[in-house]
């Protein structure tokens, strides 16, 4: 079942890259602070690259403004990440979460089956914004979409 607002964040281990690597709960992320999650079905692909990531990098400082860390999150696993964030110059305070086995994608009930085109369990294209560890606005997009998921939108959405 697709986690809802009002739901805390299942507490799950991923990799955290802020220009290192590093193993962290997903409890410990999210704990005391705002947060905005984004997910993408995959580093390097054309609209997470091209569109996705970058809208988030170019609207860093509204975030910021408002107090609200972003993660970007991907079931690739952490190198790819490290190489993907590096390669699109993206800053180390915008956190890429590598989930490699979907357990924390899953436990959110966000996986999508991309076996058809080869790239197994990903990552649905969403965004998040939670407090304190709890959803508040939870946007996903419907598949082959790019609406509801971009920076611009979950900004308008949370000043609403």
């Amino acid at each position: 079942m697709t986690i809802q607002p009002g739901k805390m964040i299942p507490d799950a281990s991923v990799q955290v890259i802020d220009g290192e690597v590093r193993k962290c709960r997903t409890s410990e992320l999210f704990a005391a602070r705002k947060v905005v999650m984004f997910g993408v079905p995959g580093a390097f692909t054309p609209t997470c690259s091209n569109k996705h990531l970058p809208g988030y990098v170019n609207h860093l400082a509204d975030f910021r403004e408002r107090d609200i860390t972003v993660m970007c999150l991907a079931v690739n696993d952490a190198h790819v990440m490290q190489a993907w964030a590096a390669s699109l110059q993206v800053p180390a305070e915008l956190l890429m979460i590598a989930d490699g086995n979907a357990a924390f994608t899953q436990s959110m009930g966000l996986e999508l089956d991309g076996t058809a085109f080869g790239m197994g369990v990903r990552v649905k294209r969403f965004a998040l914004f939670a407090e304190d560890g709890v959803v508040r606005l939870l946007q996903i997009e419907a598949p082959g979409e790019f609406r509801v998921s971009t920076a611009e939108a979950i900004l308008t959405a949370i000043d609403h």
